[in-house]
């Protein structure tokens, strides 16, 4: 009978240990606890992160990583199916309405893919955003070589999987 009472002393402990925890973190936040506190500070690196270490970070992680992947699809089949530019061998262009009608069997995220890999400077093309019919004319550029692109995404990938190890282990 004394271990199932240790057993519960041990589940109330830490029950009320969560619970101070809790407690001491909702004391500190200006928005429940009615008190003048001053406001929390945070760089511009934290602000608007989940807390390092947290399942919201780790899901942020491998969501990156996730979209990391299938920039590189994307890339990988612009490269595989564009054509090299005239004056710039190096440069592989493809039309808007040629990669929308062949990613679009792959995902539906094409548009959303296109703009991200531009702003990590793989691709360039004309316009804030692209739509089906308007814009099919539209010659969208991958203007690194893919060995460069899938140079990078290797990198970032061991770089997400060794923070996630880091955050495992703490």
């Amino acid at each position: 009978m004394a271990a199932m009472y240790e057993s519960l002393g041990a589940k109330v402990a830490m029950f009320n240990q969560y619970a101070n925890k809790h407690k001491d973190k909702q004391s500190k936040n200006p928005f429940t606890s009615g008190l003048n506190i001053e406001k929390p500070k945070f760089s511009k690196e934290e602000y608007g992160r989940p807390e390092a270490g947290s399942l919201s970070d780790m899901r942020g992680r491998k969501a990156n990583a996730h979209i990391l992947k299938e920039i590189l699809e994307l890339c990988e089949i612009i490269s595989h199916e564009g054509t090299p530019c005239r004056d710039q061998p190096d440069v592989i262009a493809i039309t808007f309405g040629d990669i929308f009608n062949i990613y679009t069997n792959i995902s539906s995220k094409c548009v959303g893919l296109l703009l991200r890999a531009r702003k990590q400077k793989y691709l360039e093309f004309e316009g804030e955003c692209l739509f089906q019919r308007r814009d099919d004319d539209v010659p969208i550029f991958l203007i690194k070589p893919i060995e460069e692109i899938r140079q990078e995404y290797n990198q970032r990938l061991e770089e997400i999987r060794k923070d996630r190890n880091l955050l495992l282990e703490s």
